[in-house]
């Protein structure tokens, strides 16, 4: 369908078997019109296709224009037949103005909406300055005005990554706990766990779950990966007693913080995000009412003042969950328009609650740079590496703040693959890659910068979602969706650009059904992808020997969506998926064909001198992780669940209550629990 096409839609795909799937017109019909594009009848076809034809000749200047530094790309300037035009670029920060002259290049006028629109081509200089620019373009009309955003070619690995290989921990925070967390790991814990693997175990990082915001009221939703907010962390892993103000509370509210902690102490059960944070924001809310010194309230206005309205948007929208709780089950309509007068009057009602979530954010900010000073101090030569998920809970504060740049009507998920087969509806909504362009990235770029601004290294979960993203309808399967394709360059661009900026490394979850093209792209722009053991097998299906890996790569046993070894290794992750029902084929093929992909690895470990046979399934676990070390893969990552011989995954995709995903504390293979305290007993050197 010429219409979609345009649109960036498949119409068709390629599976995880490499059979191709023609996606039927009414899901075409569907994504269309969540991206703002009637196209049920075919007058509406015909009025859609005309407008793209239309579209670059009813603007000046392009929507954004996203360039890599040293090259000079050409674009186009519309605008009255032999109309005079003056092009310059204003260089970010009062860099300076040049004027761009356009090449001698003919191309006939075409009439636009009755006007005849002639076109000038314009060259990008190849030697402006990395940054945030914006092309002017004067003409007898006024200006207009649109982003030039310069990007480095490639994000460079840092100095440590070029020499040697590097090790560190995989974990998931909330699971990590010490005798001193309010029933969820917290960032004090990671600083602990930061500055033993660094110093004891010369470790070189540690990669955690996302730390985006969840919902500022009960109940929370347990994934990390479906955060209310991107660009905002969660107190839920706020130290309550790492907040200096805390040494000036009375005596009343002393005691009132230690009850509260008591009844939010760790159990031994599952992980109950609601007891910890209602526990934690009641201490919190009796911290916030202490004054703060002259210092002290200088830097909290900085910080406000540097994060500007989207802090306080932020804000706003937490001070109105709990008041209204869900937006879809609670909220007045007139609330749910951000620039309403309504919210404008709320907003001036609960101004003492706005501030409370500006203060929040403001001491995690200052909680995640001890963290990841620890880890630096520590002699990290990465630090702490965050994450970031694919998108945001459809009713949470990105959703409300960024409606205008989000698609409707969809979801984001995945189609079916080997470890999913019937396919997953991860229930958030994408970006529209229009509307996105629009904005010149700003809410993609400031989510980096915030995300960034305290870590050593970014994991971006489902990188591929850069590139293409699989729209599931509302009210369909996630079987019946379709991919909608973005413009890489641009989104790839300002993240190496934001990655240059902080010093970071980047590495891309580049795992499931991916283009090939994909995988080499990222490794020209400097961006890592991930291998995994069990997924890393040859043009003939046998596992890779390790100097057949990727050097550009993060390479681990296994993932977080993925069993532990330990599990892996006995076949469970079958048995489980099969009592949860999300097997299409009899459990014992599927355990076979597991059990024998495993038999494929031992049989290399053994050839290659790593594993006895009467090894331990300890010894075995070992030895996964030494085959690593030989692959030329510059980071190597071990999962701590690996680490300590947890056998239960702490993600089962494709369940939502049937498993208590996201919950499961740090345990060894009895199932008694770790904590951050019994960790220097228990991690050795892996090599």
């Amino acid at each position: 369908m010429e219409l979609a096409n345009h649109h960036q839609v498949a119409t068709e795909f390629w599976d995880w078997r490499g059979r191709r799937t023609v996606i039927s017109r009414d899901t075409l019909i569907a994504v269309l019109a969540s991206l703002g594009v009637p196209a049920a009848t075919p007058d509406e076809v015909s009025v859609a296709l005309h407008a793209c034809e239309q579209s670059a000749w009813r603007r000046v200047l392009p929507v954004c224009l996203v360039v890599r530094a040293g090259e000079s790309p050409r674009f186009s300037v519309h605008l009255r037949s032999g109309e005079p035009v003056e092009i310059a670029v204003e260089l970010e920060d009062g860099g300076g103005r040049r004027t761009l002259t356009a090449e001698d290049r003919w191309v006939d006028p075409r009439e636009v909406d009755g006007v005849l629109i002639g076109e000038a081509t314009i060259v990008v200089p190849p030697d402006l300055p990395l940054g945030y620019h914006e092309l002017v373009a004067t003409t007898t009309d006024g200006e207009t005005r649109t982003p030039l955003v310069v990007t480095p070619a490639r994000v460079e690995l840092p100095p440590a990554l070029v020499e040697r290989q590097v090790w560190g921990y995989l974990l998931q925070l909330y699971s990590l706990r010490s005798a001193r967390s309010w029933g969820v790991g917290d960032l004090v814990d990671l600083a602990d766990f930061a500055g033993f693997t660094g110093r004891g175990l010369d470790a070189g990082f540690v990669l955690v779950n996302p730390l985006h915001a969840g919902e500022p009221t009960t109940p929370m939703s347990d994934s990390p990966y479906l955060p209310i907010s991107r660009r905002f962390p969660s107190p839920l892993y706020l130290r309550v007693e790492a907040v200096p103000e805390l040494a000036y509370v009375d005596a009343a509210a002393r005691r009132k913080i230690t009850a509260l902690r008591r009844r939010a102490e760790s159990s031994d059960e599952l992980i109950d995000r609601d007891s910890a944070w209602s526990a934690k924001a009641a201490a919190l809310r009796l911290v916030h009412a202490v004054p703060r010194s002259v210092g002290r309230e200088a830097a909290y206005a900085a910080f406000v003042e540097r994060e500007g309205q989207g802090l306080e948007d932020f804000a706003t929208w937490c001070a109105l969950a709990t008041v209204h709780g869900s937006v879809t089950g609670g909220w007045p309509e007139a609330l749910k328009d951000l620039r309403s007068d309504a919210v404008r009057s709320a907003k001036a009602e609960l101004l003492a609650e706005v501030d409370f979530f500006r203060w929040l954010q403001w001491i995690i900010d200052d909680q995640l740079a001890d963290a990841a000073e620890a880890a630096w101090e520590a002699g990290m030569p990465v630090g702490i590496m965050h994450d970031l998920a694919v998108g945001v809970h459809p009713d949470g504060s990105d959703a409300w703040v960024l409606a205008d740049v989000l698609a409707s009507g969809v979801s984001v998920g995945a189609p079916p693959d080997e470890f999913n087969q019937v396919g997953q509806d991860w229930s958030q909504p994408p970006w529209d890659p229009v509307r996105l362009a629009a904005t010149g990235y700003r809410p993609w770029r400031d989510m980096l910068r915030t995300v960034l601004r305290h870590a050593g290294g970014l994991r971006i979960d489902h990188v591929i979602g850069l590139f293409r993203l699989w729209f599931v309808p509302a009210g369909r399967t996630a079987a019946s969706g379709t991919y909608v394709r973005y413009d890489h360059e641009s989104l790839v661009g300002i993240l190496a650009l934001e990655a240059h900026r902080a010093g970071v490394v980047v590495v891309g979850e580049d795992l499931g059904t991916v283009e090939p093209w994909v995988r080499e792209y990222l490794a020209e722009r400097g961006i890592l992808g991930t291998s995994l053991l069990w997924f890393e097998r040859d043009e003939h299906g046998a596992p890779k020997r390790p100097e057949q890996w990727r050097q550009l790569a993060l390479a681990t046993v296994a993932s977080h969506d993925l069993p532990p070894a330990a599990a892996f290794l006995t076949g469970a992750h079958v048995e489980l998926r099969d009592r949860l029902g999300l097997l299409t084929r009899p459990a014992e093929e599927e355990r076979a064909d597991a059990l024998a992909g495993v038999e494929d690895w031992m049989e290399l470990l053994r050839e290659l001198g790593l594993l006895r046979p009467d090894a331990s399934p300890a010894a075995t676990i070992e030895a996964l992780h030494r085959f690593l070390a030989r692959t030329p893969s510059r980071l190597v990552g071990i999962q701590l669940v690996d680490a300590v011989g947890d056998v239960r995954t702490q993600n089962q995709p494709g369940t939502f209550h049937e498993y208590p995903n996201w919950r499961i504390p740090l345990a060894d293979d009895a199932g008694d629990p770790v904590r951050v305290e019994d960790l220097p007993t228990r991690l050795t050197r892996p090599w």
